[in-house]
């Protein structure tokens, strides 16, 4: 049994650990807010009218996804661009 984790990587893939930069609060927050919003967008696609606004709701919808998927993992990857870390988080290793 070989337990070198490199050996079980396809050839060139490298082990990514995000590491988390929202605060748990932010996380909630995203949380809540985008599964709100994605479910606003889900709403308003059922009665949208033209294409404009269907791909606008799509946006929306994405845009909740977005705040869910980050909110869950507690990394978002505009603060890492960005090189930003909240103050609470900032002595954390």
């Amino acid at each position: 049994m070989n337990t070198n984790h490199q050996a079980l990587q396809p050839h060139g893939a490298t082990h990514r650990h995000l590491s988390v930069n929202i605060t748990p609060s932010e996380r909630g927050g995203r949380i809540v807010l985008g599964a709100a919003t994605f479910i606003a967008a889900l709403i308003l696609l059922t009665s949208a009218g033209s294409g404009i606004a269907v791909f606008l709701e799509v946006l929306l919808a994405l845009a909740g996804l977005d705040l869910v998927v980050t909110g869950a993992l507690g990394h978002c990857p505009l603060y890492q661009k960005l090189g930003y870390t909240p103050r609470s988080l900032r002595n954390q290793s």
